[in-house]
């Protein structure tokens, strides 16, 4: 059945991604007080540095739960000590920061972001296997494959909403950029990426990751992929072959790491996230991880584990972070990057292509000083650097706070969506469990073990519908389900898709599988 909790909308004290400000922090009677020490001390810390703006005191008093006077009050009184000034339209700006005063390491402490092939006949229904996406194990080219199937509706996971796009404001930056450029910024940038969208997405991890880092050391990166693959080249040469995946994990990942001579390890997740004792057991020297919204189950790495996980690292693992959608939450409270407490044992790697589209190919890599040469070097050799004028309008876009306007719109918009498809499933597969609804881009469903999900994926393709098996991305035993996008649909089309693939299992269960025949 499905668990009632997920079709609750989101509690009133959520937190604030800006600052990960968590009002539940607060004193009773002097949450003003509070507020304004900890935006203090973040001016204090060039976390907000001069000239960025403090989120509208709407907004921010919405993300926090409280009376917009709460933070009217906070910001009066920076105000009164000259930090803040009031610019009208033009919002809340940090006109000056005070020198810091030293911070005790008890005070850091607190501050620290806490398969074998299938058969030719179905085992199911006893009929010939038809031949598309999902008739054998997924090849290399599984999801170029799929893509390219013809289907009305698609419900594939990690497809943000497209249409949503800013292309106004993309626009705007664009013309701003090219305004102020100079011919010399033309020619070949560094190929650790331009200057200025270093510092933008520095500030970003910082407000909305937790993650304080030198805009020196951030690495421009074509998208997560790539960041994951230059990872693999340098452990490689270092004489790492072995490295733990999640297990269920990204097949998409476990693919990449196999195509660059790694050996794959897989490490059972669980409800509390990846199962530390049994990743020690493995031996294995790195592992890749999505702990704030782990793909596909959607759980996050709970604190007992954070603190088991930060033992094994410190004692001589490399963690490989992926927070391939982490802005994404709806249900909870915002989860610090494991970054922010290791710095050196974690590579970090990010990116917009959930939050803006895949098409921009723009990502981040952070990594611990011993690997950054050969990062480097390794990006250098591969493309000489991303395209230079993307990465400036980018960074106007985050810096004037359009990309954090345009997150809150597809927050409203997920959030309507997701509703669509939990009640979906409710009336069409009341059997189905549902998982993953408190953040990101799609839900993971489990069924009944009679189910083979690569089946009914056929019979939902079968009427035009675009899902994922779970057991695409599981190795050991579990059960049968699928992974199920909502990001890029409408609530109408989600729920005519959701009733298609209960039809196509009951026809699958029927032996009534047939091949596609058009979009």
């Amino acid at each position: 059945m499905l668990t009632p909790e997920v079709v609750k909308g989101p509690p009133p004290n959520a937190g604030s991604d800006f600052l990960h400000l968590d009002i539940g922090q607060a004193p009773r009677g002097g949450r003003a007080a509070w507020l304004a020490e900890r935006l203090r001390r973040a001016i204090a810390d060039r976390i907000v540095p001069v000239g960025s703006r403090l989120p509208a005191t709407r907004v921010l008093a919405a993300d926090l739960g409280v009376s917009r006077g709460v933070v009217v009050e906070a910001y009066q009184r920076l105000m009164e000590e000259g930090q803040v000034a009031g610019r009208g339209r033009g919002g809340t700006v940090v006109v000056a920061a005070p020198i810091p005063p030293p911070v005790s390491n008890v005070e850091r402490e607190c501050l620290a972001p806490a398969t074998e092939p299938a058969n030719s006949t179905s085992a199911m229904t006893g009929t010939p296997r038809p031949a598309v996406p999902f008739s054998s194990a997924p090849g290399p080219d599984i999801f170029d494959t799929l893509r390219a199937a013809p289907a009305r509706i698609d419900l594939t996971p990690g497809v943000p909403d497209l249409a949503a796009f800013p292309r106004a404001a993309w626009l705007r930056a664009e013309r701003t950029v090219l305004g102020r450029l100079a011919a010399s910024d033309l020619g070949y940038g560094d190929p650790c990426g331009t200057p200025t969208l270093r510092r933008a997405v520095a500030g970003w991890l910082a407000r909305n990751r937790g993650i304080r880092v030198d805009p020196a050391e951030v690495i421009v990166t074509t998208g997560v992929s790539q960041a994951l693959g230059l990872l693999a080249q340098v452990l490689r040469d270092e004489g790492v072959s072995r490295i733990g995946v999640e297990d269920p994990g990204s097949l998409g990942v476990r693919q990449l790491l196999d195509s660059q001579r790694l050996t794959t390890v897989p490490i059972p997740v669980d409800a509390a996230g990846l199962q530390v004792n049994e990743l020690v057991a493995s031996g294995v020297p790195a592992v890749t991880l999505t702990p704030a919204h782990q793909f596909p189950t959607g759980v996050v790495l709970d604190g007992e584990r954070r603190r088991r996980f930060a033992d094994w690292a410190r004692a001589g693992g490399l963690v490989i972070e992926n927070d391939y959608d982490a802005e994404h939450r709806y249900d909870r409270p915002p989860v610090p990057a494991l970054r922010a407490s290791l710095p050196d044992r974690v590579c970090y790697a990010g990116s917009v292509s959930k939050l803006l589209a895949p098409a921009l190919r723009i990502g981040w890599l952070l990594v611990p000083h011993r690997y950054r040469d050969a990062v480097v070097a390794a990006k250098r050799d591969a493309d000489l650097g991303n395209a230079v004028l993307p990465q400036l309008v980018l960074a106007e876009l985050i810096t004037s706070g359009a990309l954090e306007r345009h997150l809150r719109l597809l927050r409203r918009r997920h959030v309507r969506r997701r509703n669509a498809m939990i009640a979906a499933l409710a009336r069409h597969l009341p059997e189905a469990t549902v998982h993953g609804a408190a953040a990101g881009l799609h839900l993971t469903v489990t069924l009944a073990d009679d189910v083979i999900d690569t089946e009914l994926a056929t019979a939902a393709l079968a009427r035009g519908v675009k899902v994922q098996p779970l057991s695409w991305h599981c190795r050991r035993p579990y059960p049968p389900g699928l992974v199920l996008g909502y990001a890029a649909s409408s609530v109408s089309t989600i729920e005519e898709g959701i009733a298609l693939v209960a039809a196509g299992l009951r026809a699958a269960r029927r032996g009534a599988v047939r091949l596609p025949s058009g979009p």
